[in-house]
């Protein structure tokens, strides 16, 4: 595998984003605000269902992210840290919301220091308001026809009801 540099300036955030939630968009907007590119590594997941395929999640990924000039969303497979070294990135940007994500979050940073200790893992929390929400209880609620529009943009509202309503 060909492996960049890793560059201080340049960070990876990955995630399923099934849907991305207005918490991701926080964390990816201030994550934006501290390096010079980062990238938001949309994984293929092909261990889960998702209810948006993988071109879906990019697309809309892109369309409210569209006003980040230095971010760039690409889709990834494998191990985010083979990921990070393929893309020059220095740091691993993880959104936590509770003690529940920091427990996983911090055992999944300290295997991947063992995998490339030279990548490092940085935790951002969302704003307060956003810190309920969750894919998961986004993508159930919407199953059932009720109103996300407070944890969602509104075009990832809409194309939620589309594929609801084709399930």
């Amino acid at each position: 595998m060909n492996a960049a540099t890793p560059n201080p300036r340049v960070a990876v955030t990955s995630g399923t984003f099934d849907p991305i939630t207005l918490g991701h968009e926080d964390v990816i907007r201030r994550a934006a605000e501290r390096f010079e590119r980062l990238i938001v590594a949309v994984a293929i997941a092909h261990h889960k269902k998702t209810l948006l395929s993988l071109d879906e999640r990019i697309s809309l990924a892109r369309e409210v992210l569209r006003d980040c000039p230095n971010v760039q969303v690409l889709p990834f497979d494998g191990l985010i840290m083979d990921f990070c070294r393929q893309q020059g990135a220095a740091t691993v940007v993880r959104g936590i919301r509770n003690v529940t994500d920091f427990d996983y979050e911090a055992q999944m940073a300290a295997m991947n220091a063992k995998l490339a200790p030279e990548v490092h893992t940085v935790f951002l929390l969302p704003q307060p308001a956003l810190q309920c929400i969750s894919g998961t209880l986004v993508r159930e609620i919407a199953r059932l026809g009720g109103d996300v529009s407070q944890m969602v943009s509104p075009v990832v509202a809409q194309r939620l009801r589309q594929a609801c309503a084709r399930t």
